[in-house]
């Protein structure tokens, strides 16, 4: 080797020294910073039944300040979908990042226990690293399902759940079901409905880990505004009946499937001095609705103002989702329990500290996302068979596309949405498309027609491809 190669190989060595040295401090610099970073809080807060009808998302006549003021410090998912329409179901569904199928997670019924029992829960992830996961209010629809490894205390919901009336009309007519009147706005204060102790039990539990300066996983679920609509006159006062406007597709869509259908669970209350199908009975559920939503929203509120009084919020991540989307009448349906948008359609709010404040993003992300998001977010491994995604990359770039369809499934219907269209297929072979660019209220089946011969095979393929997904979890 010659004196000049033998320079040009040592300095070669030279550099190659320094640079794995710089490297090793740079590794060891950033590990020690990951030991010393207090461990990120979650304060995850379900609210059932409700759909994106909030002044943030559009709806103007909606007043919801407190969910809006989070919103302005947080990321808000335009196009998040749950993956099954039905309270119990897509709670389950969420908690574990597992997708439903023919025989799992069908109904408000479905236990995570029963149908994946093997699976970890998303807050038995956050406990087994150290965590206090809390749950209070409704979480799981069962709450002692998978209660000993979710949680690190039993889990606390208050008593007389989510039909405590206080008004003596609301039980003049009982039905078969057990239930009174749809309605009620007693002059009472916030303090006498469940909810209001669920807000409570969640600051005292804030507090005491203000104290403690222990990590959390608290879970936090509401009633409202799930039927029946029962909220103190003065969230009711808020609204003029008058003003409020109704669907104006009160029909259902054109060449309609016979297996559509709506849901039922309306028809187990009374409905007092109102017959449905009319349009005062349209502006009364309207009306219920609404001031259900701007009382729950006072509740986060206070929740979430102790978060902040408590200095806490700086520390901890903040997401408001809903169970799953909701009919407000249009096509004479009330409630969930299908599969057109309406019933799919989710409000999400993901507050990261420090990350996207104020934005709003199209990526279309699905309930089972959740989890590993959040898991992604404290550092925390996930299970390798779970079916979400972590939409980390969209919190930190709210321009960017995440999923190319969200499905989701109710009984005998599986279904695909994208970013213009929604298909559904029922088991005995009909089907539903919908191009919700073109009609967004979808308003006109248009599965016949042979313009979208190729838009059909493709959302086939797609289902296809998630069904297969779907039915990979044993």
């Amino acid at each position: 080797m010659t004196l000049k190669k033998l320079s040009i190989y040592i300095f070669s060595l030279l550099i190659l020294f320094v640079s794995c040295k710089t490297s090793k401090e740079k590794t060891e610099a950033t590990l020690n910073q990951d030991k010393n970073q207090k461990p990120m809080n979650v304060l995850f807060i379900a609210i059932d039944d409700l759909r994106p009808e909030l002044n943030i998302y559009g709806a103007k006549h909606v007043k919801s300040p407190n969910i809006d003021k989070l919103a302005n410090e947080s990321l808000v998912f335009n196009r998040a979908y749950c993956n099954v329409p039905v309270c119990g179901a897509s709670r389950a569904s969420l908690l574990t990042s597992i997708l439903p199928t023919k025989t799992r997670f069908i109904d408000y019924r479905a236990k995570a226990q029963e149908d994946v029992p093997n699976a970890k829960t998303l807050s038995s992830i956050f406990k087994e690293a150290g965590y206090t996961s809390i749950s209070n209010g409704k979480i799981f629809h069962y709450n002692k399902d998978v209660q000993e490894a979710s949680w690190s205390e039993n889990p606390w919901m208050p008593k007389g759940g989510h039909r405590v009336s206080y008004d003596p009309a609301t039980n003049e007519v009982i039905m078969k079901s057990g239930n009174g009147r749809v309605y009620e706005a007693p002059e009472v204060e916030d303090s006498v409905y469940p909810d209001y102790k669920i807000a409570q039990k969640t600051i005292k539990d804030l507090r005491r880990f203000k104290k403690s300066g222990e990590p959390f996983f608290m879970a936090c679920g509401f009633f409202r505004p799930h039927m029946p609509f029962y909220a103190p006159k003065k969230y009711w006062d808020l609204y003029d009946r008058d003003s409020i406007e109704i669907a104006d597709n009160r029909h259902l869509p054109e060449n309609a499937p016979k297996s559509l259908r709506g849901s039922g669970e309306f028809k187990s209350y009374s409905f007092g001095d109102y017959k449905p199908n009319t349009e005062a009975f349209h502006k009364m559920m309207r009306h219920g609705y609404y001031a259900c939503v701007s009382y729950v929203d006072q509740l986060v509120g206070e929740v979430l103002s102790e978060l902040e009084t408590l200095g806490l919020a700086e520390n901890t991540i903040v997401v408001i989702w809903g169970d799953h989307g909701w009919h407000l009448g249009e096509h004479e349906f009330w409630g969930k329990h299908n599969t057109l948008h309406n019933a799919l359609q989710v409000p999400l709010i993901v507050k990261v500290p420090g990350k996207s404040a104020g934005k709003q993003t199209e990526a279309l992300v699905e309930s089972v996302d959740i989890y590993p998001t959040l898991c992604d977010l404290a550092n925390l491994k996930v299970p390798d068979y779970i079916m979400g995604k972590s939409f980390t990359s969209v919190i930190g770039n709210p321009k960017e596309s995440f999923r190319e369809n969200a499905y989701a499934r109710f009984k005998k219907a599986d279904a695909i949405v994208t970013d213009n269209y929604t298909y559904s297929l029922f088991e005995n072979g009909e089907e539903m498309l919908y191009n919700r660019k073109l009609d967004p209220a979808e308003n006109k089946n248009v599965v016949a027609d042979v313009k979208y011969k190729k838009v059909l095979q493709d959302m086939r393929n797609a289902l296809r491809v998630k069904q297969q997904q779907a039915a990979s979890y044993k």
